[in-house]
């Protein structure tokens, strides 16, 4: 049904005309098709008709189109508020009609166009259809998995950062919200430490909606992992990372029993 080395040309025909001599720029092309392997795998997993195991393939592909201008625009990733990724992904998609360069069959592309707008939002929008929401759902996971992945592997590499991290400490506002075990929302331009910056990160957990996704969370190690990147140098700042890895390691286990 999906041409992929059609629609993966496409896309690199795309983002090619932005700078990926960027480091952060690069960096979102290729978790863009991290996230396509995931969400085949997950579409697997979920044991999804091969036609719908494609359509989810394709989100992947598409769910950050609307990054790359953004990051143009505003030289940054998190100026959601003025700039909101999935929207203009949703926008840039319909434009024209630019999404059939991807896809021959109409059928689907309500349901892209919803993944695409939802993945990135704090909560799915209401008043969708189940297999909307599955796909929303299937796209949100298989992006915080290669979040999940960057924090272990790509995040914080210089010398300065991790040292930023290990030398700071956990908000009183950080430790209230993961006491509710709820992904953590920033408001506007809020300042935290690096420390919160890792915990926000590690709160995306608490908004992943398939038992087959926390699996591969847990099979992967992401949290022990990304932990054990650091020595953090307060003491009680290196007991409170302990217990929430034990939380969290918790809420991981409850999800998958």
């Amino acid at each position: 049904m999906i041409n992929f080395e059609n629609a993966e040309k496409e896309f690199l025909k795309y983002v090619n005309k932005f700078d990926l001599k960027d480091e952060a720029t690069n960096r979102k092309k290729w978790h863009t098709f991290r996230v396509m392997e995931n969400s085949e795998i997950l579409a697997q997993k979920l044991k999804l008709n091969q036609e719908e195991a494609e359509v989810a393939k394709l989100i992947g592909l598409l769910h950050d189109i609307g990054r790359f201008e953004q990051f143009e625009k505003s030289k940054k990733f998190l100026n959601e508020e003025k700039f909101d990724h999935g929207n203009y992904g949703e926008f840039l998609l319909k434009q024209d009609n630019y999404i059939e360069k991807y896809i021959s069959d109409k059928k689907y592309i309500p349901i892209i166009l919803k993944a695409v707008k939802n993945h990135n939002k704090y909560k799915i929008e209401e008043e969708l259809t189940e297999k909307e929401e599955m796909f929303c759902k299937l796209i949100r996971d298989a992006d915080k998995l290669d979040i999940l992945y960057e924090t272990v592997c790509i995040y914080w590499k210089s010398e300065k950062e991790v040292k930023n991290i290990e030398n700071s400490k956990i908000s009183p506002k950080i430790k209230e919200q993961l006491k509710k075990q709820e992904e953590i929302k920033r408001q506007g331009n809020e300042k935290f430490d690096s420390a919160d910056h890792l915990l926000i990160i590690l709160s995306f957990i608490y908004d992943i909606n398939f038992k087959e996704t926390f699996e591969i969370i847990e099979n992967e190690q992401y949290i022990n992992k990304t932990l054990k990147r650091f020595d953090f140098k307060d003491k009680e700042t290196k007991e409170e990372m302990k217990e929430i890895e034990k939380e969290i390691e918790q809420y991981i286990n409850s999800n998958i029993v």
